[in-house]
């Protein structure tokens, strides 16, 4: 193998010593990914983190790297071997790991943007189309409930609502507002 590799010309020797390298190390962050080890442990920590998503689309991060470098060997080695010349190697070889970048780096943004966090959101209430479960008073004189669909669930929420009016089990009503503490502000729908 050795000999091999020492009986070759510089410009291949780049290409290939960029090529065994780049995917070497992909494969180490792969293994490392799906082991487990590509999770940045911070210890015990003790500070309130908001949510935050990060960046948006992060073009140059490590991975990105091992994949252009990876792609660009290779490409250049498949060059090589069509024998063409060496700028149109290197400009074939660039663009190849530029592409890949790209595409894992569009891959990882939409990954990201899939994740949920689950938490009920009543400002998505407003407009939406339910049903009195529990007898609402007129002009917010007793509290009731209601059904109405939010984020794709069914939820029973405590309703008022500003009608002269009190809206028995079973109108159907139209979420107008929602107050701070995600209470239904609610009118019939069928006036």
């Amino acid at each position: 193998m050795l000999e091999w590799f020492s009986n070759l010309e510089f410009f291949p020797k780049i290409y290939w010593s960029i090529a065994l390298v780049g995917s070497l190390i992909f494969v180490i962050t792969l293994v490392l990914t799906f082991v487990g080890g590509d999770v940045d442990d911070i210890g015990d920590v003790d500070a309130e983190i908001d949510a935050d998503t990060g960046i948006g689309f992060q073009f140059i991060t490590f991975k990105n790297l091992v994949g252009f470098f990876t792609i660009f060997g290779w490409s250049g080695i498949a060059c090589i071997d069509a024998g063409l010349s060496k700028p149109i190697t290197i400009i074939i070889s660039v663009i190849c790991g530029l592409i890949m970048m790209t595409i894992m780096a569009a891959m990882f943004f939409y990954m990201r943007k899939l994740n949920d966090s689950g938490t009920l959101d009543f400002k998505n209430a407003k407009d939406a189309v339910g049903e009195v479960y529990l007898t609402i008073g007129a002009k917010r004189s007793k509290m009731g409930k209601a059904h109405v669909r939010i984020q794709g669930a069914l939820r029973e929420l405590e309703a008022l609502t500003d009608a002269e009016l009190e809206l028995k089990s079973g109108t159907v009503i139209k979420v107008k507002d929602v107050t701070d503490n995600g209470i239904l502000i609610v009118e019939p729908l069928n006036k």
